[in-house]
């Protein structure tokens, strides 16, 4: 299960996303808003990335006081990845399948599924937005996560990947791994079966 417990991030822009309390169960938990409600900020608080007030623990596990612990258990996928010209995929891969504990039989599996071929010997500084974004959900779904968090997966990838991705993702929670996403995709709710949909206005829960 996934706590957020007196949760506060505020910018100095005035910009503030509070939430009290919220528990999560295994599953798919869709989150819904508007551009700069607050979604992105709530993401990369839970996976680690930002700071913030309060508490947030994952199988009791808390982020603030055990972040090593935590972090392994969390993995994540930017809404517009970026990532070091200089590498190339397969050389990012190797460094995040060493930190996670990916073998290479997951490596060319999450490959072939998501159609990187032979795109991962090249530079990063050659890739489209959309694979771009989709190196940055083969690094999402590397090792033994409990939760995967994926912010906006389905944009600037072509729809044979969206289904791809659709059926990793259903694959994955039956193997007991968790997901929050957000997308804007019109039929957003039609593509799972999901636990839970959160939505998010001006920095607030609004059903919860």
């Amino acid at each position: 299960m996934l706590e957020v417990q007196h949760f506060k991030k505020a910018y100095n822009t005035g910009f503030e996303l509070a939430i009290e309390s919220l528990q999560l169960p295994k599953g798919i938990h869709l989150i819904k808003g508007e551009n700069g409600s607050g979604k992105s900020t709530l993401l990369k608080a839970i996976a680690g990335i930002h700071p913030f007030e309060g508490k947030i623990l994952l199988s009791g596990i808390s982020l603030t006081k055990e972040p090593v612990r935590y972090r392994r258990l969390v993995n994540y996928s930017d809404a517009e990845p970026v990532f070091p010209d200089f590498l190339n995929l397969d050389e990012l891969i190797a460094f995040a399948a060493e930190t996670k504990k990916a073998g290479k039989s997951q490596v060319d599996h999450l490959k072939t599924v998501l159609g990187i071929g032979a795109f991962s010997k090249n530079p990063l500084s050659s890739y489209s937005t959309g694979m771009l974004k989709k190196a940055g959900l083969i690094l999402a779904f590397l090792g033994n996560p409990s939760l995967i968090i994926l912010d906006e997966p389905f944009t600037t990838i072509d729809a044979a990947t969206q289904e791809h991705l659709r059926k990793l993702i259903l694959s994955s929670v039956t193997d007991g791994i968790s997901f929050l996403i957000t997308s804007h995709l019109a039929d957003f709710e039609k593509l799972f079966s999901y636990t839970s949909i959160l939505e998010i206005s001006n920095g607030k829960l609004k059903n919860g």
